[in-house]
């Protein structure tokens, strides 16, 4: 799909656009488009987009971050929740 670095030029880009979009809307990924030698934008597969807006929707929600956060919190102090507790819960 692209070549060994990840990025493509605008001018190479331009060329194989149909084929890029052929080739991502198959497989997760994404290519880095370049103009003078720096990223000027991203072309993404719709896997790895919608990948990043549920991420998006995940970290805006405050609630959601801190339950994150207090599970990261409890695994590193290994205190596990056990599976009668588990079932009891719900």
């Amino acid at each position: 799909m692209r070549n060994d670095t990840g990025f493509l030029s605008v001018t190479e880009a331009k060329t194989r656009l149909l084929q890029l979009i052929r080739e991502l809307s198959q497989a997760e990924g994404e290519v880095t488009i370049t103009r003078a030698g720096a990223p000027a934008a991203f072309l993404l597969s719709p896997q790895r987009y919608h990948g990043l807006i549920e991420t998006i929707e995940i970290l805006g929600d405050g609630k959601t971050v801190r339950a994150l956060r207090r599970s990261l919190e409890q695994a590193r102090q290994r205190r596990w929740i056990g599976e009668d507790d588990i079932f009891e819960r719900t």
